[in-house]
């Protein structure tokens, strides 16, 4: 297996673009860069010169410029390394970084989460609890909508870009000692996880929530041994990696469940429970399951999300307003109040449930970036990163039940490595018509190729192509407006969290 970096293939390298848009001229200067990093600055930049940054759980760049010129070269040498979809299936580069830091990881309990779908939510909220009964968190997620910072959390914010760069050359000549010693180099995604434990450390942390970046026996974050293992439902994705079944795809991520660990599982398919449980007993582990001991009892609809009454492990509570469409989110809700109760000993220590009034104020604090997100109203233009069947369901789903639109349209970009027939198949229903873009990462798929199998979903008529997604976000919100002002049209942008990044940079105004 040879190391390239992302510009060492021409074929990695982004499409061409038109000179006389500001946004690809940027793009089109960082050619040797990461072309992930390369469309997230681009955006970041254009983005501040017309008029704001974005939210502050989603960084812009540094003001100063020092900060960002540091930034932009942690970045550049991050960007030389194996991608994160380049794998070679072993934990050894991770534990050995590990083991000349000095086991960081080891310095504070953690709950590991893993699962297809949900993780970053669930991770979320977890989060929001933790904080809300003081304790102080540091919370590792993947990817990242704009910023990479935003992978690094401390206390619920992402640190600053200036932390970012301290903590790389904190650990940078470690890395390279570790890099002289393995047949290959650590890699993006495992030099970041590196960071993120030297970082919670430093802090220090009283918890860490990490979620995996792909499967779990051999993915980077598995050097820890979660007092709480998460499973969030499991369904078929990266199968040429994990298994062509959710049973073979649960047990890889069955890794993280340790010794004596509680174990979280959200609704499994048959095959997948029966794997995760096996394990569960083998480890000595104890399991609390979504719909046994654990559950959504009632949810409504409310304005900017919704009303959900939960079961924990400890006993009912009612009331709780999530500020998140669909009924997923509930669930993930579900899953993360069962996750905190366990870490806290509910259910096993101590008898007497979590403080209702503080897991509400939890809850009611909760952001998910790019889930459903509203970032535009006249026509209402909506961000959610699905990039997979079961994730298009799911969404598909929460849009009816969340909006009243009259016409949806559809702005779709995916990677070529994804179920894409899936995914349209999954969105067809509720999509008036589709514009097919591509975003600028070199993992995308051709614009014309997604068009051939949409055309093939949709049919010819309700097919639009537009391989720059300016031009396509433009032509979905000119077909929304169709039906006048006030008739309730919308855009819904998905496909790739990659085009929801590039999308929300150039829809955000601050």
């Amino acid at each position: 297996m040879s190391e390239l970096p992302p510009n060492g293939n021409p074929d990695d390298l982004p499409a061409p673009f038109d000179p006389l848009d500001p946004f690809d001229e940027i793009v089109a200067e960082e050619t040797d860069r990461d072309p992930d990093l390369a469309v997230i600055e681009a955006g970041s930049r254009t983005l501040r010169t017309q008029g704001g940054a974005p939210q502050a759980d989603v960084p812009a760049r540094p003001e100063d410029p020092e900060v960002d010129k540091a930034l932009r070269e942690v970045e550049a040498e991050l960007a030389t390394r194996w991608g994160e979809t380049k794998l070679e299936p072993s934990v050894t580069r991770i534990a050995a970084l590990m083991d000349v830091l000095g086991d960081p990881q080891r310095s504070y309990p953690s709950i590991h989460i893993t699962g297809t779908n949900g993780k970053t939510s669930t991770a979320r909220m977890v989060e929001a609890l933790l904080n809300a009964f003081e304790l102080r968190t540091g919370r590792y997620t993947s990817p990242h909508v704009q910023s990479v910072t935003e992978r690094i959390s401390l206390d619920g914010a992402p640190i600053s870009a200036e932390r970012f760069i301290e903590t790389y050359q904190d650990i940078k000549p470690y890395v390279e000692m570790v890099d002289g010693m393995q047949e290959y180099r650590l890699s993006f995604f495992e030099v970041l996880t590196g960071m993120a434990y030297a970082a919670f450390s430093d802090a220090p942390v009283d918890v860490a929530v990490v979620e995996v970046g792909m499967g779990g026996e051999w993915d980077a974050t598995n050097v820890i041994d979660g007092d709480v293992a998460v499973v969030t439902p499991i369904d078929l994705d990266h199968t040429d990696r994990l298994g062509g079944t959710t049973g073979e795809i649960a047990a890889e991520k069955s890794g993280i469940i340790k010794q004596d660990a509680t174990v979280i599982l959200a609704q499994q398919p048959v095959d997948a429970a029966q794997v995760l449980l096996k394990k569960a007993v083998e480890v000595d582990a104890t399991v609390a399951r979504e719909g046994l001991e654990f559950g959504v009892v009632a949810r409504q609809v409310a304005v900017g999300g919704q009303l959900v009454t939960l079961r924990g492990l400890g006993g009912e509570y009612p009331e709780v307003y999530l500020p998140l469409h669909g009924p997923y989110q509930a669930h993930n809700a579900a899953v993360a109040l069962a996750a905190v109760e366990a870490f806290f000993g509910v259910g096993s220590q101590r008898p007497e449930p979590l403080d209702a009034d503080t897991v509400r104020k939890a809850f009611a604090a909760v952001s998910s970036p790019g889930r459903l997100e509203v970032v535009r109203r006249s026509p209402t233009v909506v961000l959610d990163a699905a990039h997979n069947p079961a994730g298009a369901r799911a969404t598909a789903e929460a849009v009816g039940e969340a909006f009243d639109f009259s016409r949806l349209i559809g702005v779709v970009g995916a990677s070529g490595d994804k179920n894409v027939r899936g995914l349209l198949e999954a969105f067809e229903p509720i999509f008036a018509e589709v514009v097919v873009t591509q975003n600028s990462s070199h993992r995308a798929m051709d614009a014309d190729e997604l068009a051939a199998i949409a055309v093939e979903v949709f049919g010819d008529d309700r097919v639009q192509v537009e391989p720059r997604l300016p031009d396509a976000l433009e032509a979905a919100v000119t077909l929304a407006e169709e039906e006048g002002e006030f008739a309730g049209g919308a855009v819904l942008v998905t496909g790739s969290v990659i085009t929801v990044g590039e999308a929300r940079l150039l829809l955000r105004k601050g």
